[in-house]
């Protein structure tokens, strides 16, 4: 049975990779298990889910965005065990620490990112740091040695914060403004510190270089991918988890295009 309605997420566990989660806007939390060849709906909202993550160190732990709170859904459960009231709007990512994995982090439309201490998770929880944006954001994701944290924001702008230091941080401005988009944009982290990844509306991926040292972090934009079997502006990333230099790209209408090292 397919979803009901658009796909807001899509995540699969190193440790089980034969099942693969999905929500919609619609208010569904799908199950797909390719080795029992089926698919079912684990958890029903009656509002939109647009963000869903899987805990690093429990496969059967899925957070999730629903309108402005971050809730656990424990499958061994069958049920929501945990709720928080995290923001004012709605929570458009959720991404934790690559180490510190009681370290999580949420984007929302509220114009905020915020990291959280999973232990200490309650239903009017105090975040342990709040980035303040000019517009809402639609992403905030750990750079995969846990060093930076990135985000992309409605105001065409991609931030990137040291964790050890918030105020050491680097804007990087995009031209996506003049286009009424389908979709919006998430920059994610390649297979190191150095990359971003991001669409733009010229049906390329910009590619945002970046340096943290001891003083301070710079981002710049200065290449992209471009492909004329390319005829979508790419709105969401994937980087393949084992083969460096593949990642994935989809647009609003439909299509998936892969790239590969050459």
């Amino acid at each position: 049975m397919p979803h009901l309605g658009p796909v807001g997420a899509i995540v699969a566990h190193p440790a089980t990779p034969q099942k693969i989660y999905s929500c919609s806007y619609e208010g569904e939390m799908c199950l797909m298990d390719l080795e029992r060849e089926n698919f079912n709906i684990t958890q029903l909202s009656d509002y939109p889910i647009f963000s869903l993550c899987q805990a690093p160190n429990s496969p059967s732990c899925l957070y999730f965005g629903e309108r402005r709170d971050l809730k656990l859904f424990d499958e061994r459960m069958g049920k929501v065990s945990t709720i928080c009231n995290a923001h004012a709007g709605r929570i458009n990512s959720i991404d934790f620490h690559p180490e510190n994995t009681y370290m999580l982090a949420t984007s929302s439309r509220d114009g905020t990112a915020c990291i959280w201490d999973l232990r200490t998770m309650k239903k009017e929880a105090e975040s342990l740091v709040v980035l303040e944006h000019h517009r809402g954001l639609q992403s905030a994701y750990f750079s995969p040695s846990g060093c930076m944290i990135a985000t992309t924001s409605l105001d065409a702008t991609v931030r990137v914060f040291s964790v050890d230091n918030f105020e050491n941080s680097h804007t990087v401005e995009r031209n996506n403004s003049i286009c009424r988009c389908l979709s919006t944009f998430k920059a994610i982290w390649g297979w190191n510190d150095t990359d971003l990844f991001i669409g733009n509306t010229t049906r390329a991926i910009d590619v945002i270089s970046v340096d943290l040292n001891d003083t301070c972090i710079t981002a710049t934009n200065n290449a992209s991918l471009v492909s004329e079997h390319m005829i979508s502006i790419p709105y969401r990333f994937s980087a393949h988890p084992y083969k460096v230099g593949h990642i994935a790209c989809s647009s609003s209408g439909g299509k998936v295009f892969l790239w590969t090292r050459a």
